[in-house]
């Protein structure tokens, strides 16, 4: 038998509670039923489960990332004010060789690939080994492969593989 998630349904018992905005005695039964009901009922759902193994790489990641969104911010802002200088943006498509076959470590790269303004996943081959990738100002894609690989990619390998 698969374990319980407790987090999943601790979070959507306090996401229940929230949208709410009620702590009443029939929204604390309420959102509990649901929440092991709706827990209880995805079990089945996810065949593999992560394997955490280096907490700590995942705590420098999150800053690594927090950091990166905010650079991409001011770098996106500055495309589209037309502070880029005298290059133009110049937007394409470019090929990520992967390296990381974890679907956990996929998924989470892809997150982090989109929610950093200016870049977004496009697609992943079918045998898991490219990564295409859209980016806003695509100036030296080798850069582009390397930043991919050594911030994000080598560190999700340290933690899902």
């Amino acid at each position: 038998m698969k374990r319980f998630p407790v987090l999943l349904a601790s979070t959507l018992f306090v996401t229940w509670l929230l949208l709410n905005n009620s702590v009443s005695p029939w929204h604390i039964v309420l959102g509990a039923l649901l929440a092991f009901w709706i827990t209880r009922a995805s079990l089945g759902m996810r065949p593999l489960h992560p394997q955490v193994r280096r907490l700590h790489v995942a705590v420098a990641l999150i800053f690594v990332v927090l950091l990166d969104i905010v650079r991409s911010n001011i770098a996106v802002g500055r495309v589209v004010l037309g502070l880029t200088g005298r290059r133009p943006p110049t937007p394409g498509f470019m090929g990520v060789p992967l390296d990381m076959h974890d679907p956990h470590g996929l998924a989470v790269l892809a997150v982090i690939l989109t929610a950093t303004p200016g870049t977004i996943w496009v697609d992943l081959s079918a045998d898991g080994k490219k990564l295409t990738l859209h980016v806003l100002n695509l100036q030296e894609e080798p850069q582009w492969v390397r930043t991919i690989k050594q911030r994000y990619e080598r560190r999700l390998m340290e933690i899902f593989e």
